[in-house]
């Protein structure tokens, strides 16, 4: 038995990182609708309090752990759940609602640039010479990408296309990379699971906190005119963006990851936006004109072959907690 361990590990685990990948991707099927009943903020905390309820039974069974985490590891935590958990869906949140929706799932793809640049600054990871002319191509797509008239680009942003969405998009990109490194650190000292289920509650804190702050942690902002008038479709798109799009594919995506090597893992992980794609055009007619098609491939390439690069000289650790949880 233990000689076919290895094969079922190459066999089914990448599949299984490319299914929860791919359920994540569905999430803009529900965000998208919510934005019209709820604020940003709101979509978020809803959702951290029922992906809590659904992985509550993990947590409890973790919890004989705790006493072991180390307070390197809290912060490395904490963070992560501070600007993956939260902040960064919020800003994710906000981009679907002021941007393309297309546009702003391939260009998060940028991700790994971002998480690579935070472990060279804080692990001390090795940066490949290729890195830099990959990473300068994807960033270069990027820009074409996000532009819906790129030829107008020297007389103003404005006129070029450029909006708010794919600066909350951006924004969101930054947080969630740095987040993915803040992970990395958080599996050098917790198990993954017990790990996965105090992220959510950390973002619930945050979110909590959040709604505090701004004046949203009242009944009218929680559950607002709008959603009570939509109460069946409010009621069904948290739930299915909590569970399809959420506590759903955490399980399946870290069973995978636990089966497959990192760097395999980083291009299964492609299929969140082959899915996203495929919802946001498909559905909701967020077209690309073909010049941002043309940049979408050629940024989600440069991206796979930063991956490429980094994975030959990377050192093997612990695989990140996620890049968009």
């Amino acid at each position: 038995m233990k000689e076919n361990n290895p094969a079922r590990r190459t066999n089914y685990g990448p599949w299984l990182v490319g299914l929860g990948a791919a359920l994540w991707g569905t999430e803009s099927a529900w965000r998208i609708p919510l934005n019209q009943l709820f604020d940003a903020q709101v979509i978020v905390f809803w959702e951290h309090v029922l992906i809590l309820l659904m992985l509550l039974p993990l947590l409890l069974s973790k919890l004989v752990d705790l006493a072991r985490i180390n307070a390197r590891t809290w912060g490395y935590l904490i963070f992560s759940g501070f600007a993956g958990s939260a902040v960064g869906t919020v800003f994710f949140t906000l981009a679907l609602k002021y941007g393309n929706p297309t546009v702003v799932n391939v260009i998060l793809n940028i991700q790994p640039v971002i998480s690579t640049l935070g472990a060279f600054f804080l692990f001390g990871d090795r940066l490949t010479p290729r890195f830099f002319l990959y990473a300068s191509i994807a960033i270069l797509a990027g820009i074409f990408l996000s532009v819906e008239h790129p030829t107008l680009i020297g007389e103003s942003f404005e006129k070029a296309g450029l909006n708010l969405g794919t600066g909350y998009a951006l924004v969101c990109a930054l947080f969630w990379g740095l987040s993915t490194v803040a992970g990395r650190g958080t599996m050098q000292g917790m198990p993954l699971r017990l790990a996965a289920s105090l992220r959510v509650v950390v973002g619930l804190i945050c979110m909590t906190l959040i709604l505090l702050i701004y004046g949203k942690l009242n009944r009218a902002s929680l559950w607002p005119p709008a959603a009570q008038a939509h109460m069946t479709t409010a009621i069904v798109a948290l739930l299915l963006l909590a569970s399809i799009s959420g506590g759903i594919p955490l399980l399946i995506y870290f069973e995978g990851l636990r089966l497959t090597r990192a760097s395999t893992a980083g291009y299964f992980e492609m299929m969140q936006t082959l899915a996203a794609v495929c919802i946001t055009w498909g559905f909701f007619h967020a077209t690309l004109h073909w010049h941002q098609v043309i940049a979408g491939i050629v940024l989600m390439a440069a991206v796979a072959m930063v991956q490429r690069a980094q994975a030959a000289v990377e050192p093997a650790l612990p695989a990140p907690l996620t890049s968009d949880l």
